[in-house]
């Protein structure tokens, strides 16, 4: 399979599970508590996505180098309000840095 094909079918397959999303019928996510769970679901894997990203090596080893500092880092800029692109560009220069001195 040529990585054209790879692209388009990843394309058609993003497009049909949002189309999905709209054709769901109201009464699926109505309720206090369906509502509540699917307002989460998003951001809890977001959470396990970084979290694998930033621990997992190969063979699901536990790895600690640049990427957990660049989430640290990240976190701390966050907790001082910083711009969205002052938190990805910060993180970014801290990995890049360790990565620069050896570490990670």
């Amino acid at each position: 399979m040529s990585a054209w094909t790879v692209v388009l079918l990843a394309s058609g397959l993003a497009f049909a599970t949002k189309l999905a999303g709209y054709l769901v019928p109201e009464s699926w996510v109505e309720g206090p508590r369906r509502s509540r769970v699917l307002t989460l679901l998003p951001v809890a894997l977001l959470a396990g996505l970084v979290a694998i990203q930033t621990f997992g090596g190969e063979g699901g080893s536990l790895h600690l180098d640049a990427r957990l500092a660049a989430v640290v880092a990240a976190v701390l800029l966050l907790l001082l309000r910083a711009n969205f692109l002052v938190v990805v560009v910060g993180a970014a220069a801290v990995a890049a840095g360790l990565r620069a001195l050896g570490w990670g």
